[in-house]
Formats: C-alpha cells, structure tokens, sequence
C-alpha cells in the first residue's frame, strides 16, 4: 500500500488586515513533507509558525498559494477545507475533557469523528494502550489523577486513534521540565517508529527538532518564508545519547546560527509576536 500523508506547501502568503494595518505573515513559503517523515519547523518568535500550521488543519486559508494533501487541494484562498480526523493536532494546552478516564477520552474520537460504535472505540482504545509500553494500568484513571507527561501521551494516542495522514504538533511539550520533556521525546520517537504516521512539529527547541525530525525547516523572521532545510541523517531508532554525538552538534550548530541571525533581524525592527 503507498503511504499517505504527503503535504507540499507552494508559494503560500497569507496577510492578516489591510492597508496601513496589514501584516504579512508569509511570503512565497514553500516546503514538503514526504508521507511517513517527521518534520520540525523552526524560526524565531512570530515568524508564523503557527500560522502555517493552522492552515494545514483547516482552521485559516492563505492570501495566496496552496497546500495539498496526497496530491489534492487542501486550502487555498478560495478553497478551505474544514478540519477533520486526516489532520489532527496536539496543542500546547491539554485538551482532555477532564470528566472523562483515560480510555474514554481515547476512545470519544473514533465515536464522533469516525462513527464507531462505543463499545468497538473502546475496544480499539484499549489495543492501542496496549500496544504502547504502560498505559494500560492508566486505562481508568482520570486526567487530574496522571502526570502532564503521562496527559500528553494520552493527547498522542488520542489523535492517533483516529488513523490521521499527518500529526500535527504545535509546542506540545513547551511548557515542560527538562526531564519530563525527554520522557516524552523518547515515547514519541517510539510511536512515530510504531506508527509511521506523517508529524509536522512547531517548535523552539533546536534540540528537541533535529533529535526527533527526518528534516528541519527553519524560517525567516516576518514575512516567514524558509531560510534553511536541515537534512537529519543521524539513524533511527534514536536516543537521548544520540544528543552527545559530534554530528548531532554540528547539525545544533547550523540551526542556532540560522534562527539567531533571524531573531537578531525581528529584535532590530522591533517586531510585535503574531502567530
């Protein structure tokens, strides 16, 4: 079966107001992410980001340009298609209904985004806690009663159940402590390994992007475009110690240079941050 989740972004701008008050968010922005690979974006703060993400999940449309999935139209300035379970993202904010345990939060998108019935979502639910290494024993806990890293985890595999082409990440680990970010750096090189599902990643983590991606984009401060594609040879499965090796270094190295030069640019004209 050929893989799905193959995103091209082409020469995409997008403008939020008019006239004296517009703001160009992006300019002639171009790049790929080959079904099955993970992929980071990095650049400095309000260089749109998150503005790219959001159109690939269908929540804006560019001013110009387009973005296919699997070689059809996604959006473009008179096509916006709705968000849905082929594209689903994680946020930086935890988004678990709070009233439901674990294996209901789970099991709650295959019943409203893909019609199951519930005691099949749950079955499926349960097969996919099992087939990552100890979740089962949180099946019924509630999302007070677990750890953020264990909620993120929980986050993952909720979108994941849904079969999503690509998993979109905006900073889901941003707001994290150093050893619990690299628990979950570690869990999900092991899922994205699992799963083989398309991840594009939004982060400000240098380090974080090239442990994790196949490729590294980093983009231009306002209007963002992409200045570099870092290409992550380091082999797979990967580990923390992989961070302690001269090619990770030097691969570190190159974005700092990148990102700084772009942030050096947004301190010296005084930029407002924008999404």
């Amino acid at each position: 079966m050929k893989p799905t989740g193959a995103v091209e972004v082409i020469n995409l701008q997008k403008i939020y107001g008019a006239g004296d008050e517009a703001v160009h968010a992006l300019e002639s922005c171009s790049c790929e992410i080959p079904a099955g690979q993970f992929v980071a974006l990095v650049g400095p703060s309000g260089c749109g980001k998150s503005t790219l993400l959001n159109m690939m999940a269908g929540f804006d449309r560019p001013t110009q340009g387009e973005i296919r999935l699997d070689g059809e139209i996604l959006v473009s300035p008179s096509i916006q298609t709705r968000p849905n379970s082929d594209r689903v993202v994680v946020f930086q904010n935890g988004a678990l209904f709070p009233w439901k345990t674990v294996i209901e939060n789970i099991a709650y998108g295959p019943t409203v985004q893909r019609k199951l019935k519930p005691l099949e979502a749950l079955d499926q639910a349960h097969a996919i806690l099992k087939n990552v290494g100890g979740m089962e024993r949180i099946a019924n806990s509630f999302p007070g009663q677990i750890s953020s890293g264990m909620q993120r985890r929980v986050e993952i595999l909720r979108a994941l159940i849904n079969q999503p082409k690509i998993l979109l990440l905006d900073e889901p680990f941003r707001a994290m402590d150093t050893v619990s970010k690299s628990g979950m750096h570690q869990h999900l090189l092991d899922i994205h390994q699992r799963f083989q599902t398309s991840v594009f990643l939004i982060t400000h983590d240098l380090g974080e992007a090239i442990l994790l991606a196949d490729t590294v984009f980093v983009m231009t401060t306002r209007p963002g475009t992409i200045k570099l594609k870092i290409d992550v040879e380091l082999p797979r499965p990967r580990n923390k110690e992989m961070t302690l090796t001269e090619e990770f270094t030097t691969l570190q190295k190159q974005a700092i240079a990148a990102v700084h030069e772009e942030a050096r640019k947004a301190f010296e004209r005084g930029e407002k941050e924008l999404a």
